[in-house]
């Protein structure tokens, strides 16, 4: 008998077509297989039927660890055709049907790892050294189907000895389109920051990149997805001017670990932690500091914080820079001023990167399409995203209904993702950042473009947040006006709920949002939400007190502003006392109560703004450098702390009374330590939210309750909720397929957009 099999999923690119060909072998089939132009692969079986069946059921028992089957489609071919073997065939541009994706970038193998390492190998010290299991796919491909032709290593060409290995069914690179070594790829080439070559060979340039990092010198880096600038982790005034030539005044670098070893020297890691670390992926994972961190870290890298993020060499070029070199650790952040996106060209690079390093380490290969390090943290006991990119995308998130109608969803207009939704699958884009910049609307722009292509869809909808200065959401009105296509509105928080119930596959709960900003339906800015709803709607049956908020996005950089209008008058003599942390000092703090005596101010129902009013009244930040700084150093300071205030939460009808937590801080900041003052505030927060969600839900006789929203990276709330909802008989949900702050949020437009498009 001959069958047609058609495979969608993630299929190419993850050693799928070699598998195929391995296991026809074994069944004594014949046949071809070969990648379609719609990502999925083609394959065509002639043989006994009982040998093609079980053939057929082994591609879904034994299917390779990185690929994804999403359908298996069977036909039956009433045709003469006769195959005398089974071969791999060149791909076909064709396309039977949606619903395959090319793979995300995958961290280099064990295998290529000892062979790095290994000094009778051909690669021994091939910096780009990959195989079938791993090596970049996502930023290297310009088109479908997955062939080298059509991937920026297209202008490489296979010396006879990687040609031999790409050929032998035997071998680990059979079909791996990214094979290539000393002779025939590509060339990494050190350069001083004037753009004079410092280099001979790609293992020179390395050698003495290695040795001038620990030397005390700033290099830049370029990887897979973009370039990274790099430095030791040791000297303080090395981490200081670093911060000054980025822009980064106390925002936490990641740093980059020799070896598993090395981490658990410095950090405390679960087990969870520690797989994920050395999984494919090999994702930053923040983890908490021990004791002896300060023996091996500088405190400038993780400032005023409980935890770092780490990462494991993820190329043989990372693992080469540790080499030559006695150092264990290394700084080993994104290559951009904050919020703006990732250099990936070299001669950007030379032109942006020059003022800021001392050397540049780069190579001749392109970069398709950037793609930032992923970004997780483990809540209790759940995996979390606070950046999901690098390993994860373009992977889809599977949902529990097919939609008919493709749908686009910008998101909002900070840690920005956008997601194209299709049938059942979701697609969310790599970390954008925030598209208030120029660079930053422009590579959104451009990813979008490359998604669409990939994914070959024509959008019946776009959707964006109800902000209407956004940058996104003037986007999706352009996109609206020129598709001419439908376009809706989404409220912040109603997003945060459809994305965690999305994940969940659930259809209604409860909901705390709990974040910095939202543009509200009634136009006052929210931020500690309690919404009852699904995808078709929602209803806000409790919030946080209106607090003012003195000189609007100003009161978000200088958080002192808003404990001034909590407290009033009160605070007058405190501001004065603290008046260096303004920019104008005396006349600014004047200004200030002016404006609180004459009403001349926005609303606010923020849970970020009230935890960053704790953290200024309590001297732990007193002006935010980078998103969510207050909130985050107030969690450090908390970590371990004990609730010494025992308020109980004052609600009121439907709304949570946040003055009376901010006038105990004040009041008793010299009585108590900073640790349980700042742990009393979030006890307050996490109990008073609760509570109001725990009452609507028994009112309205809803089984599960959530938490979503950038607060919800606050370990110590997280749990508290958790806690309090699941004692009272309820299910709990918590994000773990996309990041709970705005990196999220385009996942529920969209699901909101598609859902109203199916009724």
């Amino acid at each position: 008998m001959i069958l047609d099999i058609h495979v969608t999923g993630v299929v190419q690119g993850v050693g799928f077509r070699p598998f195929i060909y391995r296991l026809a072998k074994s069944h004594n089939l014949k046949g071809c297989v070969m990648n379609l132009g719609d990502a999925g692969v083609k394959i065509t079986v002639q043989g006994k039927k009982e040998d093609v069946y079980r053939f057929i059921e082994n591609i879904k028992k034994k299917t390779p660890p990185l690929a994804k089957i999403e359908e298996i489609k069977v036909e039956e071919k009433r045709r003469e055709e006769v195959f005398v073997d089974f071969s791999i065939m060149q791909s076909k541009h064709e396309k039977e049907s949606a619903g395959s994706i090319i793979p995300s970038d995958i961290g280099i193998c064990d295998d290529c790892m000892r062979e790095l390492f290994d000094p009778i190998d051909r690669r021994y010290l091939y910096f780009f050294i990959t195989c079938t299991n791993c090596g970049p796919r996502f930023t290297i491909i310009n088109s479908i189907p997955y062939d080298r032709e059509r991937t920026s290593m297209a202008s490489f060409k296979m010396c006879s000895e990687c040609g031999e290995e790409y050929t032998n069914p035997a071998n680990r690179r059979f079909h791996a389109q990214t094979v290539a070594c000393h002779s025939c790829g590509p060339q990494v080439f050190l350069t001083d920051k004037r753009g004079v070559s410092l280099s001979n060979s790609s293992i020179d340039a390395l050698e003495k990149a290695s040795k001038l990092l620990a030397e005390g010198n700033i290099l830049a880096v370029k990887g897979n997805g973009g370039f990274h600038i790099a430095c030791s982790v040791e000297d303080d005034e090395i981490i200081l001017r670093l911060r000054g030539l980025l822009g980064r005044e106390q925002q936490p670098f990641a740093i980059m670990a020799r070896d598993f070893e090395t981490v658990k020297r410095f950090a405390h890691v679960s087990e969870e932690e520690g797989k994920l670390l050395t999984s494919p992926v090999k994702p930053i994972v923040v983890v908490k500091k021990r004791e002896e961190y300060d023996k091996f870290i500088s405190k400038q890298v993780s400032p005023k914080l409980h935890t770092i993020g780490v990462m494991l060499p993820y190329t043989g070029l990372h693992a080469l820079l540790f080499q030559w070199n006695k150092l264990n650790v290394l700084i080993m952040t994104s290559a951009n001023k904050p919020g703006y996106p990732m250099v990936v060209d070299n001669e950007e690079a030379q032109k942006k990167l020059s003022p800021m390093v001392d050397y540049l380490l780069m190579h001749d290969r392109d970069i398709v399409q950037r793609c930032d390090d992923s970004v997780i943290s483990f809540m209790g006991g759940k995996k979390t995203f606070l950046r999901r990119s690098r390993g994860y995308v373009p992977l889809p998130i599977t949902l529990k209904n097919r939609f008919k109608d493709p749908v686009f969803a910008t998101g909002p207009d900070t840690d920005v993702t956008f997601c194209i939704l299709t049938n059942s699958q979701a697609f969310l884009s790599q970390h954008i950042g925030d598209t208030s910049h120029y660079e930053t609307i422009e590579f959104f722009k451009k990813a979008f473009q490359h998604f669409q292509s990939l994914l070959d869809v024509k959008l019946s909808i776009v959707t964006c947040d109800l902000h209407p200065r956004f940058a996104t959401t003037l986007f999706a009105e352009q996109l609206s006006q020129e598709k001419n296509i439908p376009l809706i509105h989404i409220q912040h928080h109603h997003a945060h709920l459809a994305s965690l119930l999305g994940e969940h596959n659930k259809e209604e709960m409860i909901c705390v949002t709990a974040d910095g900003f939202g543009y509200g339906k009634d136009g006052n800015a929210w931020g500690g939400e309690i919404l009852l709803g699904g995808f078709s709607g929602y209803k806000r049956v409790g919030h946080l007190q209106l607090q003012p908020l003195v000189g609007g996005d100003l009161a978000a950089v200088y958080p002192l502003r808003v404990a001034a209008g909590i407290l009033g008058d009160d605070a007058m003599d405190f501001l004065m006392q603290n008046k260096k942390t303004f920019p104008h000092g005396e006349e600014e703090i004047t200004l200030i109560f002016k404006q609180l005596k004459n009403k001349q101010y926005i609303y606010t129902t923020s849970c970020g703004r009230i935890l960053d009013a704790v953290a200024a009244i309590l001297g732990i930040c007193y002006k935010r450098t980078y998103e969510g700084e207050p909130a985050r150093k107030l969690e450090a300071a908390a970590y371990m702390g004990k609730d010494v205030l025992q308020i109980e939460p004052v609600i009121k009808g439907n709304t949570l009374d946040t003055s009376i937590i901010i006038s105990k801080v004040f009041e008793y900041r010299d009585k108590y330590s900073l640790r349980d003052l700042a742990y009393s505030a979030e006890e307050y927060v996490a109990k008073g939210l609760v509570d109001l969600a725990v009452e609507y839900a028994e009112q309205e006789d809803i089984r599960c309750i959530g938490f979503s929203g950038g607060c919800a990276y606050n370990a110590h709330i997280l749990t508290r909720i958790r806690s309090i909802v699941e004692k009272a008989g309820f299910e709990f949900l918590q994000h773990e397929k996309v990041p709970p702050g705005d990196g999220g949020v385009s996942f529920g437009q969209a699901l909101i957009a598609a859902n109203m498009l199916d009724r």
